[in-house]
């Protein structure tokens, strides 16, 4: 089976209502407007504790602490999403440095990470003040991160790759194009064979277990956004092959079933285990929509209209709004469709899913008492994605937009 039924949930019979869209966007943002403290940043949410860790303790990364929420009302802020209630500001240096504490009671120094390090926390400043120390800092986070094991978004060198696009963006500055060549010249490396699939693949070295990951956090297919996103500044003949390995890998490894499509979480299973099917962003389906949604080239409409057709049969997600494992980030492979094809059915689906996933959002914050204020995991990111069923993009946050007003695709 493509996806296990249990961890989803019917559809809400809601009909598209963009009054209610616009008021759950500013219910999101005010409450984290009047919750944020310079001191604490935001609340820990219960669910975004492991077993044993102290709610009391700072949460400042990108991935679920108070960087992706300051990112989340920026952005929501800078796109008209939202007025600021006031001129509110954020010491970015404290926060770099809280969370390079916090990474060091990790016992991590992976400070380049782009979901939990230091790497788009000067992101945000370098877009506020563009300086040269800024630079050489970003520069610096970058290189050190390029031989990272990972091999994945979160921790390792696509992130540094995506980060490095985003900069070239903003400056055309040619440093960036440089590091950006570096780290996929070194990806490419790294590549492993399989004869088993006739595909490539990078072997992920992370949390101490050595997977063989596919999905949108951990995987190829967020590799691979990353590449195509700085496609134009590779040689010609680069771009050929890797168009080639992306295009090679994502076919050999789908599995389809009755018109519709899915991925395993590893291309290898551990020892003595099925393949694992998931039907979230960050493992499946819907991950690969959006990491894909922008490649150049027709090889690949077939198995992304499939897979889009079993994220809509799966339904919303039992977990949540989140985008990393919930409904909002589901609905985003819908967005993506529908800018790749320009059928309404796409809008009208992740138009389906937004209204689900206020009503998840309400009925979280009724059951704790409080919002969830993260970006990937929280309600700053559905109230991201709500604004972009609104103006009808398929702008990913972090993924495919940083610095405000987007860039290139």
């Amino acid at each position: 089976m493509l996806f296990d039924p249990e961890r989803h949930e019917p559809l809400v019979d809601a009909e598209w209502d963009p009054r209610r869209a616009r008021s759950a966007i500013e219910w999101i943002v005010r409450d984290a407007e009047a919750t944020y403290s310079p001191e604490t940043y935001w609340p820990t949410h219960p669910k975004d504790l492991e077993p044993g860790e102290d709610p009391a303790q700072l949460s400042t990364s990108l991935y679920f602490g108070a960087a992706g929420a300051i990112w989340a009302l920026r952005y929501l802020g800078a796109t008209g999403a939202v007025r600021p209630a006031g001129e509110q500001t954020y010491d970015l240096a404290l926060l770099r440095e809280r969370n390079r504490s916090w990474l060091l009671s990790q016992g991590s120094r992976d400070f380049g990470s782009y979901l939990m390090g230091d790497l788009t926390i000067d992101l945000m400043a370098w877009a506020d003040d563009p300086s040269a120390e800024l630079a050489a800092r970003l520069a610096t986070l970058i290189e050190q991160n390029i031989d990272h094991p990972a091999r994945e978004l979160m921790w390792g060198s696509p992130g540094s790759l995506l980060a490095a696009a985003f900069l070239h963006e903003q400056s055309q500055d040619s440093r960036w194009a440089d590091q950006y060549r570096r780290i996929a010249a070194r990806l490419g490396a790294q590549l492993l064979w399989s004869d088993a699939h006739g595909c490539h693949y990078w072997q992920q070295d992370l949390y101490g277990y050595r997977s063989t990951y596919l999905g949108g956090v951990h995987g190829f297919v967020a590799t691979a956004r990353a590449l195509i996103r700085g496609c134009h500044l590779l040689d010609a003949e680069d771009w050929r092959a890797w168009r080639h390995r992306i295009v090679d890998t994502i076919s050999h490894t789908a599995t389809r079933e009755a018109g519709l499509a899915n991925w395993r979480t590893e291309l290898f299973a551990p020892p003595g285990r099925p393949p694992t099917m998931l039907m979230q962003f960050c493992h499946g389906a819907p991950g690969f929509v959006v990491c894909l949604g922008n490649f150049p080239g027709a090889e690949l409409d077939e198995v992304l209209l499939a897979a889009g057709e079993a994220i809509w049969l799966a339904g919303p997600l039992v977990k949540g709004p989140s985008l990393c494992h919930g409904t909002a980030g589901n609905g985003y492979a819908f967005l993506k469709l529908h800018e790749r094809t320009g059928e309404a059915k796409w809008l009208q689906r992740a138009r389906a899913f937004a209204m689900h996933a206020i009503r998840q959002a309400e009925a979280d914050a009724a059951r704790y008492g409080r919002l969830r204020y993260s970006l990937w995991t929280g309600d700053p990111g559905v109230a991201v994605f709500l604004w972009d069923c609104l103006r009808e993009e398929a702008l990913f946050p972090t993924l495919d937009v940083f610095f405000g007003a987007p860039g290139g695709r």
